[in-house]
């Protein structure tokens, strides 16, 4: 899994990529356009399928990807289906893009997106999403479809919606005299005095993080607690606002009353984290940040924990469900747009994810393990899968986590939509791991970080029109 726990594997467009990305695409040079280069397709749309269909980043590697890539790629036959299972990566991309020789559909996370979108290098799906009659704020959460539109126009198509939430060690509590409702996020400083309370160390070093906020990874999350966030509406960035330095300066503060984060960053490096040994087992933690997939890993060594889990709320005490995410996105040169359209389509619809979750269901049986539902990126999939497959699993832990992990969906969040989403991002994972260490202060590392993340914002063609 990556060092950001809560997404997808992001891969980084560097300066040099991106520079080779515009130069290669006529759209790029002309603010931002993402109308088809005449090398590739017409941007329109069609239910007549046939061709090839060229496919890169998805990877049908169990049976949820499976099941929902044999349904779309039979939803486009005769057309052939041609998969580079890859993860997307840039340098890669640019090479394609160079020689006009690009995929007909990409698997990229959603915070890169709107990037690709200001160069030019992927077309806008409203005609795609009209064809096959979907409303995307309804087909999806509104939050993921946030991600990935730039200036009124949505670029791809969401996949899953993994929330965040607190998962906590009740050994840990219980010996530390902490209870369930301190673990309540909309109090700060209750935080850090739990924290304080579950954290041991020994010889020097940690042997039980109070409460780990997995960091960097999710610091945006904690941006959103405290009121802030990364950027505006507009995507310019917003990293030195007053509330993201409160939330930075509390981040240093719950570090530094558990040994410090360099300290805490290396006990968690020596952790089991997807193993029978893991944290929980073994009781090294009271509380972590999580998303929803990680009680699939926990259910492997069910047993041997004793858990509870907890929503995250901001200040104002609303909980909220956080998530980033992968998506499908066409590229402006595609040949052959139509057959992508409607993979795309097809492998995010009611059915396709019925049938992950029927496949999923079918592997969980197998396994004698719990069924944590599937956090598909759709409200109507999520219930669908829920109703048929969720029950009570006679493990009253894992059933009140399932639980929780269910309710963090009644208020979604996400990074938010940015063409400088990647730098602002490195950004901010740079000011924290600085201010954290005790390189700069909160506000000296995130009046550096907003400095670097405005110059990308100013080379964009959203920033030089703003």
């Amino acid at each position: 899994m990556p060092a950001h726990r809560n997404t997808f594997a992001v891969a980084v467009l560097s300066v040099s990529v991106l520079l080779a990305l515009t130069g290669c695409n006529p759209a790029a040079n002309s603010g931002g356009s993402a109308a088809p280069s005449s090398s590739g397709g017409s941007g329109a749309f069609s239910k007549d399928q046939s061709g090839t269909l060229k496919t890169s980043g998805y990877n049908p590697s169990d049976e949820v990807g499976k099941a929902r890539s044999d349904l779309a790629t039979q939803a486009v036959a005769p057309a052939e289906v041609s998969m580079d299972t890859t993860n997307f990566d840039a340098q890669k991309f640019a090479a394609q893009a160079a020689s006009g020789q690009v995929p007909d559909l990409i698997q990229v996370d959603r915070s890169m997106v709107p990037t690709l979108a200001d160069k030019g290098l992927i077309q806008p799906l409203d005609a795609c999403f009209s064809l096959w009659g979907v409303t995307p704020n309804d087909q999806y959460y509104p939050a993921a479809v946030k991600s990935v539109t730039y200036k009124d126009k949505v670029y791809a198509v969401p996949q899953f919606f993994q929330t965040s939430m607190l998962i906590a060690d009740k050994t840990v509590m219980q010996a530390a005299g902490v209870t369930e409702d301190q673990l309540d996020t909309s109090k700060p400083d209750q935080i850090i005095a739990a924290a304080q309370k579950m954290y041991k160390a020994s010889g020097g070093k940690p042997s039980v993080i109070g409460f780990d906020p997995d960091l960097p990874g999710s610091a945006d999350l904690w941006l959103q607690v405290f009121g802030g966030n990364a950027m505006d509406g507009d995507g310019k960035p917003t990293l030195d606002s007053g509330d993201n330095v409160k939330a930075l300066t509390w981040m240093k503060q719950l570090m530094d009353a558990q040994g410090g984060y360099a300290a805490i960053k290396s006990f968690k490096d020596s952790m089991d984290v997807f193993g029978n040994q893991n944290q929980y087992v073994k009781h090294q933690v009271g509380a972590q940040t999580w998303a929803q997939w990680y009680i699939n890993v926990l259910s492997n060594t069910k047993g041997d924990v004793s858990v509870v889990g907890a929503p995250i709320k901001t200040l104002q005490g609303k909980p909220i469900g956080y998530a980033g995410g992968a998506s499908l996105a066409i590229p402006t040169a595609a040949k052959n747009p139509s057959a992508a359209c409607a993979w795309a389509i097809k492998a995010t619809s009611l059915d396709a994810w019925k049938a992950a979750g029927d496949a999923r269901a079918q592997t969980v049986q197998k396994k004698n393990s719990i069924n944590t539902g599937l956090f598909t990126g759709s409200p109507a999939a999520d219930k669908a899968v829920r109703d048929a497959h969720v029950a009570p699993s006679g493990n009253a832990d894992f059933d009140q986590l399932i639980k929780t992990s269910y309710s963090t969906l009644d208020n979604t969040a996400s990074f938010g939509s940015s063409p400088a989403g990647q730098t602002i991002k490195d950004s901010l994972a740079n000011a924290v791991a600085v201010a954290l260490s005790g390189e700069k202060d909160p506000t000296a590392a995130l009046k550096d970080a907003q400095d670097t993340a405005m110059r990308a914002w100013q080379q964009t063609s959203a920033g030089q029109n703003h």
